[in-house]
């Protein structure tokens, strides 16, 4: 199966400069605990999860009106292709210890988001059937390894 069949669009985004007051607002709206930032011809250049948004806040000292998207989100993007086998995607969120993955085309534009809840609904939906593209020990795996703590992720993938 590949990422295009199973990730969920349209994509909510936001800019840089738009506010984290902004970003809070379409994550509350859309029910979701991240949004991709995004240039103007739509290539993700960063992500900001709620988590990024109350700790910007209170390491500033300041008001999610007053603080922009850019001086909290994540700078370094990964992501995966429409294309892409959801094995390699899984494989990018247990490296990248990553929940979601923006989704881009051949030009780099956003397009779609994979997140692990993705991964855990198709195979709670697959349970049934004769042919599984997806196994739980997989998406177990790609879990526990998000989930470790990063320092020891990182030796583990070091060694």
């Amino acid at each position: 199966m590949k990422v295009e069949q199973l990730m969920q669009r349209p994509v909510h985004t936001c800019r840089a400069d738009d506010t984290i007051n902004h970003a809070v607002q379409i994550m509350w709206e859309q029910d979701c605990g991240c949004i991709p930032v995004v240039d103007e011809e739509r290539h993700p250049i960063g992500m900001i999860t709620d988590r990024d948004a109350c700790m910007a806040a209170y390491t500033q000292g300041r008001t999610l009106s007053s603080l922009p998207v850019g001086a909290a989100m994540a700078r370094h993007v990964h992501a995966c292709r429409t294309g892409d086998t959801l094995a390699e995607a899984e494989r990018i969120m247990r490296l990248a210890q990553v929940r979601r993955l923006p989704v881009v085309d051949a030009a780099n534009v956003l397009v779609g988001i994979l997140s692990l809840n993705d991964l855990a609904q198709e195979v709670r939906r697959e349970a049934g059937a004769a042919r599984h593209e997806l196994g739980c020990e997989e998406v177990a795996d790609t879990l526990g390894a998000v989930c470790a703590p990063r320092r020891a992720h990182q030796l583990a993938t070091a060694a």
